[in-house]
């Protein structure tokens, strides 16, 4: 095993998994909201948005992320966006933005069936009661229904972030410089064909990893009654 690379280019390691992090993180974000607004628009009474609803979890469900990606980015680039930068980070937005998009999109029609599931999970006496203490329907969801739901799916959510952490990689496909990009530019730079992707892997593994001991503690804590 040859990691004589490392010292050199171990700023690709750390700026690839900042960027990994960064990008999971509004992933998060956005498509938890994504997914909590889809999930209700399919339990809505009228039909037409209940369908639509229904037609965009089919399509992002159905049809492959790097696809979706690859679709996004030609059209971004196709009508232009512009060229941000954040302190150290100088990020092409024609490559990022598409990128979070589409995976916040893809992950928004999953969380959406986590979130349906956890309403549906809530005794209905729990809406019975909000009603008879003179709630309205819309405060009764948003007050009551919502945050037992929330709670029964962090899991879900959890695991959802590991895995949005791990599918990030796909943005290396339009040149994001993420951490499974920083590893294939370290592949070309020094013409070592196989320990900066191992690098990468744990590098992947050790993130994943402590998200995942970070999450469980969380559970353990709203299990015994806590709060976030």
């Amino acid at each position: 095993m040859d990691f004589s690379f490392l010292p050199k280019y171990w700023a690709y390691f750390n700026y690839g998994v900042l960027v990994t992090i960064m990008i999971s993180a509004c992933v998060v974000f956005f498509g938890t909201i994504i997914g909590i607004l889809i999930a209700l628009l399919k339990r809505s009474s009228f039909k037409p948005l209940a369908w639509l609803a229904g037609i965009y979890v089919w399509i992002f469900r159905g049809t492959p992320m790097v696809v979706q990606i690859m679709i996004a980015f030609a059209w971004m680039h196709f009508n232009g966006a512009p060229t941000i930068g954040f302190g150290v980070l100088d990020m092409d937005f024609t490559r990022l933005l598409p990128g979070i998009i589409i995976i916040s999109l893809n992950s928004g029609a999953y969380i959406s069936e986590s979130v349906r599931a956890g309403i549906e999970s809530v005794p209905k006496g729990q809406l019975e009661a909000a009603y008879s203490l003179g709630i309205k329907p819309k405060n009764a969801m948003r007050y009551v229904i919502l945050p037992q739901a929330i709670k029964n799916i962090l899991p879900a959510l959890g695991n959802e972030f590991i895995t949005i952490i791990k599918d990030s990689s796909l943005l290396q496909t339009i040149g994001v410089m993420e951490l499974w990009n920083g590893a294939q530019s370290v592949v070309a730079a020094t013409y070592i064909p196989v320990e900066p992707l191992l690098f990468a892997a744990f590098y992947y593994l050790m993130v994943t990893t402590a998200m995942s001991s970070l999450l469980k503690l969380l559970e353990k804590r709203m299990g015994n009654g806590g709060t976030l």
